[in-house]
């Protein structure tokens, strides 16, 4: 498939924001994304936003607030699209659709979520929502007593494994450190991870709260163009593959620690991209816990199956390793403001490819891979990028 291709971007920093709304945060993003790109808001023929929302925000609608930021996109079809952890995936990939179907040239896609709004259980609830509430809903901790529950089964069956979360969870820090978006930026290293303590207490299992993703306010958008339009432009971030792969929701119905979706979106794009995982200089993957990013490391093929930790412990996915993950903090420490995370991920990884990402550029950044997953590995979008111009 002739894919759409990545023009341009921008990106909030993310953390509990001032910014009273949706409509704000959006507002801070889609000009400067526009302006990055090179192209006018009248020259935007689709506008895809991805918002979680589910009673983050009072206000619903959210496709519309777009055309509030600036008054010529106020006549621009716009369309809001959800799905879970995901949102932002979801959004970008119909923008693609959009494009790839004639329907337009360019596209604007823009990734928000208001989180910190909310008291903190009510922030739970609203996340547990993307699980499948009729089995799971009466789970400890929300969202992290899922991932909780999926850490215990992991340790179970292969051996207590918290010093490797610990130094997931450090390294991801260590690289958010680089970061000027990141929610958090601070240095903990893995022994402070890796003990309980009144600054780092258990929340679910075995996970303590430097295994948890942050709550986060925050906002990314992408500019996406037919190939024939961003030869013209200044810069161009093409898409080797896209795939999305789901599998089934309630977990009672699956094995939870083998990530069998993320698997089949990882092989998918592969082979679209004819590639392999040796062929990557970096990924973008979704850290939303430590013991994520772990089934992850097996559901790309860095190990097999209850190897994970060998992965960390080796230092494959360190910043100086053979395939660093995360070199922008990941959601750990860059934090995940839910609609955001999906785009936020593709600007990060488009950073790198263009030579832009600062102090968290790596060398030599020719190939990139991007997974986004909504739930607990239910929607699964993986992208391999590459720079095209």
């Amino acid at each position: 498939m002739n894919h759409a291709q990545i023009v341009g971007w921008a990106h909030s920093k993310f953390g509990k924001s001032d910014t009273p709304g949706l409509e704000g945060l959006m507002a801070e993003v889609v000009p400067a994304a526009l302006e990055h790109a090179g192209v006018g808001a009248r020259d935007v023929d689709g506008i895809f936003v991805g918002v979680f929302n589910n009673g983050f925000s009072a206000q619903a609608f959210e496709g519309a607030l777009v055309g509030m930021a600036l008054d010529d996109l106020r006549n621009v079809p716009a369309t809001r699209l959800e799905n879970a952890c995901a949102t932002g995936s979801a959004a970008l990939y119909a923008a693609m659709d959009f494009i790839a179907a004639g329907r337009g040239r360019i596209a604007l896609v823009v990734g928000a979520e208001k989180m910190t709004a909310v008291p903190t259980s009510r922030a739970g609830d609203i996340m547990l929502s993307g699980c499948y509430r009729e089995e799971e809903d009466r789970v400890e901790a929300g969202f992290a007593g899922i991932f909780g529950k999926i850490a215990q089964t992991y340790f179970q069956e292969n051996g207590d494994h918290s010093r490797e979360l610990a130094m997931i969870a450090a390294k991801n820090h260590s690289n958010g450190l680089r970061n000027p978006y990141a929610h958090m930026r601070k240095n903990l290293d893995a022994t402070f991870c890796n003990t309980v303590t009144d600054k780092n207490p258990l929340v679910a299992g075995p996970l303590r709260r430097t295994d948890c993703s942050l709550i986060s306010d925050g906002a990314a958008a992408l500019v996406v163009a037919a190939p024939e339009v961003a030869e013209t432009l200044e810069r161009a971030i093409g898409f080797r593959a896209r795939n999305q792969v789901n599998d089934v929701l309630a977990l009672s119905r699956r094995d939870v620690t083998e990530f069998a979706g993320a698997r089949g979106a990882w092989t998918a794009s592969l082979e679209e991209a004819g590639l392999s995982l040796d062929d990557l200089d970096m990924v973008e993957t979704h850290d939303c816990f430590t013991i994520a990013e772990l089934l992850e490391y097996e559901a790309m093929g860095l190990a097999g199956r209850g190897q994970g930790g060998r992965v960390v412990r080796e230092g494959i996915t360190a910043r100086d390793g053979k395939l660093p993950v995360n070199p922008s903090g990941g959601l750990k420490s860059r934090g995940h403001p839910l609609g955001a995370t999906g785009v936020s991920q593709h600007v990060m990884a488009a950073m790198q490819l263009a030579g832009e990402a600062g102090d968290m550029q790596l060398p030599d950044v020719g190939l990139a891979g991007v997974f986004n997953m909504g739930g607990a590995a239910v929607a699964n979008y993986v992208s391999i990028l590459e720079r095209v111009k």
